[in-house]
Formats: C-alpha cells, structure tokens, sequence
C-alpha cells in the first residue's frame, strides 16, 4: 500500500504551490485542485483533498486511480468535481501530466466576457498565443460528465491552457514547475488586459509573427521554470516550512 510519503519531491512541489496560490490570491479557499500523475500512463496521480490551500501539506495529499472511482472516495476525499474534471483529464490526455484549475479573480473576469480570448498585448499574453482554447459550453459542475467534456479540448498537445467560459481557467503541463508557472502568468496577463479595457484606449495587439515568435521563445523555458519554483519554495522553506511535511 503506498504510504502518505511516497512520491515525496511530486508532493511538496504540489503543496509548495498551493501555499503560493493563497499568497497570490488566486485560490477559492478549500475549492479547485492541482493534480499531477505518478506511474507511466498518467493514470495515477496526486491531487489535493478538502484542505485550505494555506495550509496544505505535502502528506495531505490523495493518491487517486483515474480508473478507479473507489480510490476517491472516503473520509476526506476530494470533492466529487476533482474526479470528474481531474479523473477525466488524466484518462483521456496522457500528456497533461499536471493540470492546475482556479477560480481566480482575473482570468475568471475573461471567461465572464462573451469575448475570452486572451490577445497579445504584451509579452505575458503571447506565452498564451495560438496555446489557448476558449471552452464556451460550461454544462454546470465539473462532474465525470462535464469533466469528460472538457478533457476533449486537450486532445492537440499544442494547447496547454483553457479558458473556462464562465467558470474560471484549467491549464496543463508536463511538470508542476511548468504548469505553476503558465497558470501564474496567465493571471497576470489577464490582469493586464482587463485594466487595458478599463481605460477605454485602444489597444497595442502584436502582429501574428511576432506574437508567436514570442511564445515559441517562451516554449524553451523548463530551467526558468524550475528556477521560479525553486525560489518559491525557498521563501517558503524559510517561512512556512511545515509545507513540505
């Protein structure tokens, strides 16, 4: 049986983001979930249960079998939305070895919008250009149904980030440093864009060539990526250290 340790790097990564989820405000409390697969085929993997992410540990995390509802359930088990929206992610896209989903405040505004695109106006944004899917069927809860649903929009490997139409965001990566990072910087070019409408101006987009020359710089970017973790995991070695537990 495996035991509340085992996998121990994947755990305090996934908890060290969590703790800076709610530093940046970007959490719904004891709501949402990181998820991140541990055998080969994708199917097994961690994933937050109904825990505060401010003071998620690494040993609070499930070890859940997307091809086992049973593995679940229990005495507190994640929401039946982490099955149904996770479950389905890592049974029908093997790639998304992580997947990270929010309710945060500006990239929920987007999806708010008849309009969510996320054009590229500054260099955040193109990290997202032509790697970005709109979903504008939100069926209600992201149960097995409507999880099954959305785990379709990832079946081209080149989109790594969906705006749920109103609902919020879900992106998906090959590491946990590397999804923390897309959904750290989709929030903040969000936040860009929405303060760019409110000032009624028209705005500066980047021409198609540019736009993507830009996010295929971003693309190469897995040393950057561990190094941003790295550091986040320093502060927190130094102030929260009880994470990593």
């Amino acid at each position: 049986m495996p035991t509340p340790m085992d996998h121990a790097a994947a755990r305090q990564d996934l908890a060290a983001t969590f703790r800076w989820t709610a530093r940046e405000d970007m959490h719904e409390a004891i709501s949402n979930h990181f998820s991140f697969a541990v055998n080969a085929e994708g199917t097994q993997f961690l994933i937050n249960p109904r825990r505060h992410f401010s003071h998620m540990k690494a040993s609070d995390l499930w070890l859940v079998d997307a091809n086992d509802p049973e593995s679940c359930r229990g005495e507190g088990a994640p929401d039946p939305t982490a099955w149904g929206l996770h479950g389905s992610l890592h049974r029908h896209v093997p790639h998304a070895r992580c997947a990270m989903h929010v309710h945060s405040t500006y990239a929920t505004v987007l999806a708010s919008l008849a309009d969510s695109r996320l054009p590229p106006i500054d260099q955040n944004a193109a990290m997202f250009y032509n790697r970005q899917i709109v979903d504008e069927d939100y069926g209600g809860l992201a149960l097995e149904d409507e999880g099954t649903r959305c785990a379709r929009h990832f079946q081209d490997p080149s989109i790594r980030t969906m705006i749920m139409g109103n609902h919020g965001v879900l992106v998906i990566g090959e590491t946990v440093a590397e999804t923390f990072m897309r959904l750290y910087f989709f929030e903040r070019a969000a936040r860009n864009y929405i303060l760019a409408l409110q000032t009624g101006r028209p705005l500066r987009e980047l021409s198609p060539e540019i736009a993507e020359k830009t996010a295929g710089e971003l693309d190469n970017s897995s040393e950057t990526e561990a190094e941003f973790l790295a550091e986040i995991r320093a502060i927190l070695d130094a102030e929260e250290p009880d994470y990593i537990h």
